[in-house]
């Protein structure tokens, strides 16, 4: 026998010695766990799955259940492989962390944390005996305090109507906070003709990743603003990023996951979002593509969006329900085709948004107050308008269904089953 064989004997014996001297409490937990993973049950089938990005497919509406090939093509530069330059070769490791050390003339060095800086000093810490003493409880102090009615303190009076207020409707701020949106917007605009750069995507491709953002805000009860954020990310990022068609899932999904993490108070877990693409993609390859994202935005996530002037809108001129839900179902159709809405600003889309359901359901047109309020006259607004007409008009028949199947739901007032007007006559 050899002696390799012998060694693998050895360390065979060695091993059923070790569990033999295991204690019982150890190998029961040993086994319990081996019997989990056996007896765990496999995921469901039905998933919200983009599936292939293929060239404007006409799809049915639902959950998807196609997955893509497991040989998925890279970005362009390889973004994931942080420590290999775009050559394939090795690059110089950086170093994880850098602290930034104040010298004495004011200039600021980069020193490496290494793991002894970081160890904790764990001896016993030593107080003086003024800080023992300051530290002690202070004495009770007991004042009359008269609690009447009439007292400032009482919380029981509320004076005036009592109705819930709404943290958006501050008046005295209200016309800040509109420029404040419309300087923003142009900082956070995307380009309106970055597809033309781009070497193996279109525009339906993208229409796609939309249309499936949509049923994945459904899926877990996100709000809509997040679903407008994540797109502006994706248009954002590929004004700047060549994306293979391969990797424009994932580019969505870290921009759902960021859009998630900044609009919601629970947003879905990084796991989940990796079941959605149906493992399509490893919880490591979204959370790069993830830092890819916020590299490549700056970190600027606070970008306004249609859903934001249109709650500006709606404070400033009350309108029914309807309207409202409408109005909301024009901005997201408009997010599903880059062309021609990306050529709009934000605040442009909302107000031809707002004009077209107002017409549609009472005949309203633009308000002298929304001229006052947003500066757009109803002429300024007309090209976004017939464009969002004709949208409209062609929505019905549109190969992304997922808007339209959205606000079917009793709690937008079935409004996608409104009939759109033929024609617009605003005065």
């Amino acid at each position: 026998m050899s002696a390799h064989g012998s060694a693998l004997e050895g360390s065979e014996e060695v091993y059923r010695g070790n569990q033999e001297n295991m204690p019982g409490r150890l190998r029961a937990v040993h086994k319990n766990r081996v019997e989990n993973q056996e007896n765990m049950n496999p995921k469901p089938a039905n998933r919200t799955v983009l599936g292939a990005l293929v060239n404007n497919p006409r799809r049915q509406p639902g959950l998807r259940g196609t997955k893509q090939g497991a040989a998925t093509q890279p970005l362009a530069c390889k973004s994931e492989d942080y420590g290999k330059s775009c050559t394939g070769k090795p690059s110089t490791k950086q170093p994880a962390f850098q602290i930034h050390v104040d010298e004495p003339d004011g200039a600021c060095s980069k020193k490496q944390a290494s793991a002894k800086q970081a160890t904790v000093d764990c001896s016993p810490l030593t107080l003086n005996p003024t800080v023992t003493r300051l530290r002690q409880p202070l004495a009770s102090i007991d004042l009359p305090m008269d609690l009447s009615f009439d007292s400032p303190m009482d919380m029981s009076i509320v004076e005036g109507e009592d109705r819930p207020v709404n943290v958006n409707e501050v008046a005295v701020y209200a016309a800040e906070i509109h420029t404040h949106l419309r300087e923003m917007e142009l900082k956070c605009r995307p380009k309106a003709a970055y597809m033309k750069k781009q070497p193996d995507i279109t525009n339906s491709m993208r229409a796609i990743l939309v249309d499936w953002l949509v049923e994945v805000g459904e899926e877990y009860k996100l709000q809509n603003e997040t679903l407008y954020l994540a797109v502006n990310y994706i248009d954002r990022f590929l004004s700047s990023m060549s994306v293979l068609r391969g990797k424009l899932q994932l580019v969505g999904t870290a921009a759902m996951l960021l859009a998630s993490k900044f609009e919601e108070i629970y947003p879905p877990e990084v796991a989940e979002f990796v079941y959605i693409t149906d493992d399509t993609y490893t919880k490591k390859q979204v959370l790069r593509m993830e830092h890819l994202v916020l590299k490549v935005l700056s970190f600027d996530l606070a970008a306004p969006t249609i859903m934001q002037f249109l709650t500006q809108y709606f404070l400033k001129q009350r309108v029914s329900n309807k309207v409202e839900s409408l109005s909301m179902l024009l901005g997201e159709l408009s997010l599903v085709d880059a062309d021609p809405f990306l050529k709009y600003l934000p605040s442009q889309v909302a107000a031809a948004a707002f004009i077209l359901a107002n017409y549609t359901i009472t005949g309203g047109s633009w308000s002298k107050a929304m001229v006052e309020l947003t500066g757009y006259t109803l002429e300024n607004l007309m090209p976004c308008i017939q464009d969002l007409h004709q949208t409209y008009l062609g929505a019905s028949q549109h190969a992304q269904q997922s808007v339209r199947e959205k606000y079917k739901n009793s709690k937008y007032h079935e409004v996608s089953l409104i009939e759109p007007p033929e024609r617009l006559v605003l005065n």
